[in-house]
């Protein structure tokens, strides 16, 4: 999108008028009225071709606008399909119900809160959603610190960094597929990348954790052991079901490009799921269309389990199309350009672009408070400045990350910070102070970039 060439030359008042017109109808319509970023998105479209037919610029020039904003997300929107076919393969082979249970064998009395750090984090990576793990084996927790008088925040805190590094290092995360391919790198060059800072933060955060976890006998693990029991009945749990998870991990080493991966790994799965379904091949498509479908009867498990298909990415996909398609039109019509110029002269070194970027992302996030365009428009407006002083892009995606994605939940008026509050009962400002690995984040990518450590530059 980068090299999508402005038609027109907007002055700074008026670039930054519309930007803020934008951020406000964007972000007054998710947190006052509680909306879909969709809507808001698509008005700030129409406002973007007013602005453009008011400055004579012609309605085909605008659609081609659009258009080449679009055409930059169409890796993405092939790599959700994958990813949303990956996960209702895993389901039904019983990849994810077992890292679940391995998940769930750690949890001991002692440790308490590094264990629900791990245990959350564990569950994030397997099903690659921080709000699931969250609404469900988060909740569990919660109720178990509750019965045994432990602080709600702080275990609120564990499971918010453990599900959101989970989350952000997992191959079925939607976010972590977005970052990678809104700047054209692979998914898993980029999960490695991720690690320079990620690895860190997570041991810095169980450390944490682990010193603040009181040492009491007589935890009442008995919601647990119903979690257990629930994943057992489905006749899931079996050591062969890894096998899809070892195919992954070995293309992944051999450098196998992410869709061939992907596809590999979701062949051998649903291989696999032959031997504990005796479903249809109707029945089988329909899983990986609209998604896997649990029925054991244990609500928390079924929750948890009811994932994946490739209409679970329809809302991802839209709002990746409306948003590049905004993005289309902020470059078509040189407003992007204009506040980057202002930014030009201070944007020379590696630490100035890094660390300009991070605080982008982190202002979208406390300013609309939507970490899908934290993504996004942070993407698109530094992808040229990280080519420009020899950057690869996979620097630029880990600081989408590291500032975009785990800073979401920190906000209390954003999507995630509302509904994490609404489901744990635990307050945003509460949890804030022990979400060790979410703060821990952003800090580490900017250090690292004001030390140039870590970087990688184009030979």
């Amino acid at each position: 999108m980068f090299q999508i060439k402005s038609i027109l030359r907007p002055s700074f008042a008026e670039s930054l008028l519309l930007t803020g017109l934008i951020v406000a109808m964007i972000s007054g319509s998710i947190i006052a009225f509680d909306a879909v970023p969709h809507i808001p998105i698509f008005f700030s479209i129409l406002l973007l071709i007013g602005y453009g037919l008011l400055k004579k610029v012609s309605f085909a020039k605008l659609e081609r606008g659009l258009v080449e904003g679009a055409s930059a997300g169409m890796g993405a929107v092939f790599l959700f399909f994958f990813i949303g076919i990956l996960i209702s393969s895993w389901m039904m082979s019983g990849t994810i119900p077992t890292l679940i249970y391995i998940g769930f064998t750690l949890i001991t009395p002692a440790f308490f809160f590094a264990i629900v750090f791990v245990v959350t984090s564990i569950v994030g990576l397997a099903v690659g959603s921080s709000l699931t793990t969250v609404a469900t084996v988060g909740v569990a927790f919660i109720s178990i610190a509750d019965v045994m008088d432990l602080s709600l925040p702080i275990v609120a805190g564990a499971i918010v960094s453990g599900a959101f590094f989970g989350d952000k290092m997992s191959p079925l995360s939607d976010t972590t597929n977005l970052a990678s391919s809104i700047v054209g790198v692979d998914l898993f060059e980029h999960i490695r990348n991720m690690g320079w800072t990620t690895v860190p933060a997570f041991f810095i955060s169980l450390l944490f954790f682990g010193l603040l976890s009181p040492r009491m006998e007589g935890f009442d693990l008995a919601r647990i052991a119903d979690f257990q029991v629930g994943l057992s009945e489905t006749g899931l749990i079996h050591w062969y079901t890894l096998i899809p998870l070892i195919v992954l991990f070995a293309m992944t080493l051999g450098k196998v490009p992410a869709l061939l991966t992907l596809a590999a790994s979701s062949l051998s799965a649903i291989l696999l799921s032959f031997i504990h379904q005796s479903s249809s091949l109707t029945t089988l498509f329909s899983f990986l269309f609209k998604g896997y479908v649990s029925n054991t009867g244990f609500e928390d498990i079924d929750v948890l389990l009811t994932r994946g298909g490739m209409e679970s990415m329809m809302f991802t996909v839209a709002l990746v199309l409306l948003a590049l398609s905004m993005g289309g039109l902020l470059f078509t019509l040189g407003i992007v350009q204009c506040l980057l110029d202002k930014l030009e002269g201070a944007l020379k070194r590696a630490s100035s672009v890094i660390t300009s970027s991070a605080l982008t992302a982190i202002s979208i996030n406390v300013l609309i408070g939507e970490q899908y365009l934290s993504i996004l428009l942070t993407g698109q407006a530094f992808r040229s400045q990280f080519e420009k002083i020899g950057l690869k892009s996979k620097n630029l995606s880990r600081v989408m990350e590291d500032a975009g994605t785990v800073v979401n939940p920190l906000v209390p008026w954003s999507v995630c910070g509302i509904f994490i509050t609404k489901v744990l009962g635990v307050a945003t400002v509460a949890y804030f102070p022990f979400a060790v690995f979410c703060l821990l984040s952003p800090v580490l990518t900017i250090l690292f970039g004001l030390m140039g450590r870590t970087l990688t530059y184009d030979k």
